[in-house]
């Protein structure tokens, strides 16, 4: 069995209400993601966004202008991949998942935070970066499958654990390597 085999073997032995706490914990201390969409010409294009909200378990929600071109790639292609990391941990979580786009007002209400104007910009009238603007859009991300790394431990005694790997040529165990399937998180939704 490779090693990489293994360390993902250990990260399953976890429930599913453990990896799911972790995931979300993750998820909610990281907030900004590297969204990658896939272009017309099928390259991958990643562009950094802040997730607005996670509702109904690991959906998750992000604001953009309905008048840029990723929305273009989301209707061509609907898969995208979300990855998080956090640098002082080394942490990380990759999300795949289906994008799907949406102008409800009710909801981009409900998820408005008063720092969208700073990306939207006030151009007049009713597009003044407020929660009524028509350029506002929301992209919800179900996800499909989630990979992440949870540090169980301090910085410092990770640190240590990577300086014995590299002395031993034996990879360290830095924290908890989990994957969710898309059954697994189902059992999520309906939690916040």
């Amino acid at each position: 069995m490779s090693k990489e085999h293994r360390d993902e073997s250990e990260g399953e032995e976890l429930p599913v209400s453990t990896k799911l706490e972790q995931l979300y914990e993750l998820i909610d201390g990281i907030e900004v993601a590297m969204f990658t969409t896939r272009r017309r010409d099928g390259s991958l294009v990643s562009r950094p966004m802040q997730t607005q909200a996670r509702r109904a378990g690991t959906d998750l929600w992000f604001m953009t202008s309905g008048e840029t071109h990723k929305l273009d790639e989301l209707n061509d292609y609907p898969e995208v991949n979300l990855a998080y990391y956090k640098d002082g941990t080394r942490e990380f979580v990759s999300v795949s998942g289906h994008a799907v786009v949406t102008k409800d007002r009710a909801t981009i209400r409900e998820l408005y935070k008063p720092d969208w104007r700073a990306w939207l910009g006030d151009e007049g009238g009713d597009r003044d970066g407020g929660p009524d603007d028509p350029r506002i859009a929301l992209i919800e991300v179900t996800a499909e499958s989630a990979t992440y790394l949870k540090v169980n431990s301090p910085r410092v005694i990770t640190l240590f654990k990577i300086a014995k790997a590299i002395a031993s040529g034996t990879p360290p165990k830095a924290g908890d390597l989990g994957h969710l399937d898309r059954g697994e998180l189902s059992a999520g939704q309906g939690r916040t």
